[in-house]
């Protein structure tokens, strides 16, 4: 992804019954600029470049603060 600020965010995907997290840095530029982070993930130029998403499995995403969770 390009240079600067980031966030994390946290991505739950659900698989035949057993869920799991992933987290991921996505720059904070994006994030800001979509109204809902669904619409990062799915139309930002730079997340879409450097990251798949599962949509049909993805049931939850949401920023976590760095260095914690």
């Amino acid at each position: 992804m390009s240079s600067g600020d980031t966030a994390t965010v946290r991505l739950v995907f659900v698989d035949r019954g057993v869920y799991h997290h992933e987290d991921v840095r996505l720059p904070s530029a994006g994030l800001d600029s979509s109204e809902r982070l669904i619409d990062c993930l799915r139309e930002d130029p730079d997340v879409l470049g450097d990251l798949y998403v599962d949509l049909k499995r993805l049931c939850a995403a949401y920023r976590v603060e760095d260095g914690g969770a």
